[in-house]
């Protein structure tokens, strides 16, 4: 397969050293850079089953936790200034090759990539256990406030996130990015039926508290010293009268006159951080 791509492209190649690539990917029109362009699109990722990670230092944390990459693109300047990690990521993925600097940045979604995009297999459906702390997010459209979530429940030691089926993708570039490679490291899964899982939640112990802007009991008032599951809604609807019917506690955070509304990841870094203080984790 390796061998059959290369076969019609252009092809420069460079003087021997320790681990250099010689061969270099310089055509926008070979198929493999079509393929990866097309990730850039939330449809072409789910038919492929493949996303996009980009930047030097989520690959050194993909690489970290050993997670299987499918193809590693870099460039010549960046394997020169990260051979140790060049040669890792290599080792992880199941090709790898270097694309002239115009391909590199006609595969990424940044408009100045560092040097180094790759792809991996999207994450499945699966089970989330969350024991003392979690976060449950419904209909988040903003792949960068679902990012600084994730970014946000890491670094205070949440168990966990869930996030339904109508969101915004949880493995968009602008998530990954956002997430300053916490992605990797905080267990998440993705539901169809937040009920249900609400319900899981409160039959193994755990209170469930809705962000409500109409509640009456502020945020610092629950006791979070009890396992809890916080709930957070959409960006301009919030959460869904279903979820806050299931609610044990409804919550809201306090704004001056004339405020409308806190941005749901700075609302949701204040009650978790609200939970961390009491000792929650």
């Amino acid at each position: 397969m390796f061998s059959i791509l290369f076969s019609c492209l252009p092809l420069t190649r460079f003087c021997d050293r320790p681990f250099v690539q010689r061969l270099m990917l310089t055509s926008l029109q070979n198929p493999l850079v079509k393929q990866l362009r097309k990730l850039h699109r939330a449809k072409e990722r789910r038919e492929q089953q493949l996303f996009l990670l980009e930047g030097t230092h989520l690959i050194e944390e993909a690489c970290a936790v050993k997670m299987p990459l499918v193809t590693v693109c870099y460039t010549e300047a960046w394997q020169s200034q990260h051979l140790e990690l060049c040669q890792l990521a290599s080792e992880m993925a199941q090709r790898s090759l270097m694309v002239a600097p115009e391909v590199l940045k006609a595969i990424a979604t940044t408009v100045e990539p560092d040097g180094i995009v790759a792809t991996a297999e999207r994450i499945q459906p699966r089970s989330l256990h969350l024991a003392q702390l979690g976060l449950m997010l419904e209909k988040i459209q903003d792949p960068g406030n679902l990012g600084t979530m994730i970014r946000t429940a890491a670094a205070v030691g949440a168990d966990g996130l869930w996030l339904s089926d109508d969101s915004v993708d949880l493995d968009h570039p602008k998530v990954l990015r956002s997430s300053a490679g916490q992605w990797f490291r905080l267990p998440m899964a993705v539901s169809a039926d937040l009920k249900s899982e609400i319900l899981a939640c409160k039959s193994a112990g755990m209170q469930v508290v809705a962000t409500v802007p109409t509640a009456t009991q502020t945020y610092w008032q629950v006791d979070f010293r009890q396992p809890s599951l916080i709930l957070l809604g959409n960006e301009g609807a919030g959460l869904s009268s279903e979820l806050t019917a299931l609610a044990d506690s409804q919550v809201m955070i306090p704004l001056a006159p004339g405020v409308e509304s806190l941005n749901v990841a700075i609302a949701a870094a204040l009650i978790l951080y609200e939970a961390k203080r009491q000792g929650a984790v």
